[in-house]
């Protein structure tokens, strides 16, 4: 009988294995659009597997619900924390780059919630407001899931999505997407421009109130305050250029979307992700915090 039993138990944590494959993604995802830190999603994921591996799941109607739900329920106890840690980080803080591509080590539900720009927006949003817009509006949660997760009712949990939503669709009016082919073009030639230490190139593609960010976290030397208009950016870029000459710069798929990472002593150096509106780069986001490139 004993050995039934455990044979028994043998075979959902088979199954369990199988379907967890199969989830873990979206597990993965919930939380780094929650947390817009890799290392942080994954630590989150591994809690969601024990968590899974201990319980008892054969009354679950709807397993990738379950999971995304602890998976938020863990994330928004770290948002909370981490509210202090962003008010003491050294310098902008830049969403961690996740590679999205082929080749990403770790699938992820790819759309424009996991961009560089929309983690910024979200960043802007209150932790239950981006809970409740990430559970609804992205995984398709129903309201009584997430307010028991943010321990409201349900009609509060539906307005914070309304809330949310709102503030997010603001925000995006003011920052419209480029196709991949207009990206992949604006972002070959700034390559070129940048190698060449070529400024008037530089400056004919950034939009005259261009921003740049850098992210070093204190960690490397960056400017602790963002950069404003094209010619500016232009001349920091060339002479940053010439400062730590790259040994490369490739094209990789972050966050969904076509970035530049660039190489020295081979290794990364930094993931940068840019804004494009008519054919213009109007923000260039510099990741070079070494803690934040560990996986990349």
């Amino acid at each position: 009988m004993g050995n039934g039993h455990r044979s028994e138990r043998s075979e959902q944590q088979d199954a369990l294995g199988a379907e967890w494959e199969r989830h873990r993604p979206a597990v993965f995802g919930a939380a780094y659009r929650l947390l817009g830190s890799v290392a942080d999603a994954e630590d989150v994921t591994q809690d969601v597997w024990l968590r899974a591996a201990g319980a008892d799941l054969r009354d679950i109607g709807d397993l990738r619900a379950w999971l995304v739900t602890v998976a938020a329920r863990r994330s928004y106890d770290i948002l909370k924390s981490a509210r202090f840690r962003r008010e003491t980080y050294v310098g902008p803080w830049l969403p961690e780059p996740l590679l999205t591509g082929p080749d990403a080590s770790e699938p992820v539900l790819v759309d424009e919630s996991v961009g560089s720009a929309m983690l910024l927006i979200m960043e802007e949003l209150s932790p239950p407001e981006r809970v409740a817009f990430v559970l609804h509006d992205v995984f398709g949660l129903e309201f009584g899931r997430i307010a028991e997760v943010l321990d409201v009712s349900v009609p509060g949990a539906r307005q914070l999505a309304s809330r949310a939503r709102r503030r997010v669709a603001k925000a995006k009016r003011s920052m419209p997407q480029a196709s991949k082919a207009e990206r992949e073009r604006v972002l070959s030639a700034f390559r070129a421009a940048y190698e060449a230490g070529d400024l008037a190139g530089l400056v004919r593609l950034l939009h005259p109130d261009a921003v740049y960010v850098t992210d070093g976290g204190g960690k490397i030397s960056a400017a602790r305050k963002p950069i404003h208009g094209g010619e500016r950016v232009a001349e920091v870029m060339v002479r940053v250029g010439r400062q730590w000459r790259p040994d490369r710069i490739d094209f990789a798929e972050v966050g969904g979307e076509l970035a530049l990472v660039f190489y020295r002593e081979g290794r990364v150096y930094s993931v940068d992700t840019v804004q494009i509106t008519d054919g213009l780069v109007t923000a260039y986001r510099r990741v070079i915090n070494p803690e934040k490139l560990m996986h990349v």
